[in-house]
């Protein structure tokens, strides 16, 4: 015969499995907790590391290479259309300047387009940078031309090109040129420093290089530090800061510097460009003299002179 349970020992029976479950229950909730806490311990950490470490994706050779095709040579075509077109105006007279700034605008506008249609990868924010300025300077030069056009046939060449030199459009639209150009030369000494850890953290907010720093300094470095001058000069020219360099280099090596006490590769830079010393395709002349076994990003104008 069966034995019944009184109502005591059901009791005890129900409480122990209540007891039981709450056992259980608050064990796995202690798990969860500080597994939680312990996640969140390491977070700080790890968005330090994180911020830390460059994004082992950003400024490799093909993105320069990239840019260099899509958006700087894009980009180029148009300056140095602007270039031969003020050279051609100062040797010809009878030049219908109203209608070439017309086309200008139109070609900036062009150029533009093309250029905005560019994926350039935020990974890499100097490149991003250099393209969104570079847009910002084809849309003030597409305005300013044809803001300029009407009158462009009035007086002389010359005072045709003044006009255009004060033009506030055209002020701006060759300070995010150079600001660009700027930004596309970081590019390259960020890749520098990302495959070469001896390569120096560069000269950003230097006023003044000395000559003993210049010539201590390696090509990329170098040629950032061009940028930046060319950028502070905001001048319009047909070289490139890798020109600007390699003159500056040759003027170093040649004794002309210590002749005549000039202490900086300012000062250096400051006579080059005042005497009309440096020319496009500078570089490539005296490259295989000077810089044999120095480490670029292969570029076609560090070979090609274009």
């Amino acid at each position: 015969m069966e034995k019944r349970l009184n109502r005591s020992d059901l009791m005890f029976s129900l409480a122990f499995l209540l007891m039981l479950v709450i056992a259980i229950g608050a064990f796995f909730y202690g798990v969860k907790v500080g597994t939680d806490r312990a996640e969140a311990g390491r977070a700080p950490e790890a968005a330090v590391e994180a911020a830390a470490s460059p994004e082992p994706n950003a400024y490799q050779q093909q993105d320069l290479v990239s840019f260099y095709h899509t958006v700087f040579l894009s980009y180029r075509e148009f300056h140095n259309d602007w270039l031969d077109t003020r050279n051609k105006w100062l040797g010809d007279s009878t030049s219908d300047r109203s209608a070439t700034l017309k086309q200008l605008s139109k070609s900036a506008k062009r150029k533009y387009d093309e250029i905005k249609g560019v994926y350039v990868a935020p990974i890499s924010p100097q490149l991003k940078a250099a393209q969104t300025d570079y847009l910002k300077s084809l849309k003030l030069f597409e305005e300013g031309f044809a803001e300029l056009a009407a009158k462009a046939n009035e007086g002389s060449a010359q005072a045709t090109l003044d006009a255009i030199d004060a033009n506030s459009y055209y002020k701006e639209a060759l300070k995010f040129s150079l600001s660009a150009q700027q930004d596309y030369f970081g590019s390259m000494l960020k890749w520098a420093e990302s495959v070469n850890a001896d390569i120096p953290a560069g000269v950003e907010n230097q006023d003044v290089i000395s000559i003993a720093q210049w010539k201590s300094l390696p090509l990329i470095v170098k040629l950032k530090a061009s940028s930046d001058y060319m950028s502070e000069q905001a001048v319009l020219t047909d070289y490139l800061p890798h020109d600007l360099t390699a003159k500056v280099d040759q003027f170093i090596v040649s004794g002309q510097a210590d002749k005549r006490k000039i202490k900086s590769f300012n000062a250096v830079a400051d006579l080059l460009i005042s005497t009309e010393a440096v020319t496009s395709g500078y570089f490539n002349e005296v490259k295989a003299r000077f810089y044999a076994n120095e480490q670029l990003p292969q570029l076609p104008f560090f070979s090609s002179g274009k």
